[in-house]
């Protein structure tokens, strides 16, 4: 069964396909143990989100863009909490931020210690998500468009949606 850090691991595989990691440098920047990265790595392959031909690991774009598309916001439905301090994500983060007017309302943020921004918590697929996107730019604008199919109006879907179609070729 699929769990939220192998979605994780496998877009951080997907936003940088042209770099073969180690399960010890994934996990280095993704905040997890290397046995954690393994294991996610295991189950995204029976998945069919990830694959290896010739000691390569893959990822299998089309299953990835079928899966964030229309099983993401099932498979792991928005948690939203309460007031936090956080990273911002969903519309107000920049990759969708462009596309929507400013509003007084307050932001979806992933709570982190370390965050600049008061907002209403939306809980990301793993405890270190924020400390990953501040190491990876392209990492935190692909999760930001996936929380946006998770936990978004129809509109800010579409936009995701097209945003994602962009990333993955």
């Amino acid at each position: 069964m699929l769990k939220p850090q192998d979605l994780f691991v496998t877009l951080k595989i997907a936003v940088n396909s042209d770099w073969q990691y180690t399960y010890a440098e994934l996990a280095g920047e993704l905040v997890m143990s290397a046995s954690e990265v393994h294991a996610a790595v295991g189950r995204a392959e029976m998945s069919r989100l990830l694959n290896r031909s010739d000691g390569m690991i893959n990822v299998v774009k089309s299953a990835l863009l079928e899966f964030l598309v229309h099983g993401v916001k099932y498979t792991f439905p928005p948690m939203i909490g309460g007031l936090t301090r956080g990273m911002p994500t969903t519309i107000f983060a920049p990759a969708l931020k462009k596309y929507f007017m400013e509003s007084d309302e307050l932001p979806s943020v992933w709570p982190d210690p370390e965050g600049e921004v008061r907002g209403f918590s939306l809980q990301p697929l793993y405890h270190s998500v924020p400390m990953a996107c501040r190491l990876d730019k392209k990492l935190y604008d692909l999760l930001t468009l996936v929380d946006a199919l998770r936990s978004g109006a129809a509109r800010e879907r579409e936009i995701a949606e097209t945003l994602l179609v962009e990333h993955m070729q």
